[in-house]
């Protein structure tokens, strides 16, 4: 019955994070645009896009400290199929002004049509690729 206790919780946790940092910096927590700015000189925007990479970072062990235990994770590919789709991933957040935190969560909840139409592209890869692998490897 709990099972869905820590899910609500760090959905609301995201969308709380992304509202602070909308509202108190005027930024998009958009995760790719986050950290291509560790990539500029340090000064006060890289210090607000290191702050929020390091909350990432540090969720993890925060949750084993809390929780008692790591959370529960399965990584069932080998490491160059996780290698191509990071690659994969990267490319795609350039060639769509942004990732799916950004488009997502940020852009889906100020109803921006850039952010709609990327969601909805989003989906339908994600669908057409599970159905595709499902179809080649049964």
């Amino acid at each position: 019955m709990t099972a869905f206790l820590p899910p609500l919780a760090g959905g609301l946790l995201i969308g709380l994070s992304a509202a602070m940092l909308l509202l108190l910096n005027g930024r998009i927590a958009g995760i790719s645009g986050l950290v291509a700015g560790l990539g500029s000189r340090p000064g006060g925007r890289w210090l607000a896009d290191l702050a929020f990479v390091a909350g990432l970072i540090l969720g993890p062990p925060l949750f084993a400290v809390l929780a008692g235990h790591w959370p529960a994770m399965r990584i069932a590919a080998p490491l160059p199929v996780l290698a191509l789709a990071g690659l994969l991933v990267g490319f795609g957040t350039r060639l769509g002004s942004g990732c799916t935190s950004g488009h997502g969560v940020a852009g889906l909840a100020r109803l921006s049509p850039r952010s709609i139409a990327a969601v909805l592209t989003f989906l339908a890869s994600g669908m057409a690729t599970v159905a595709a692998l499902r179809w080649l490897v049964p």
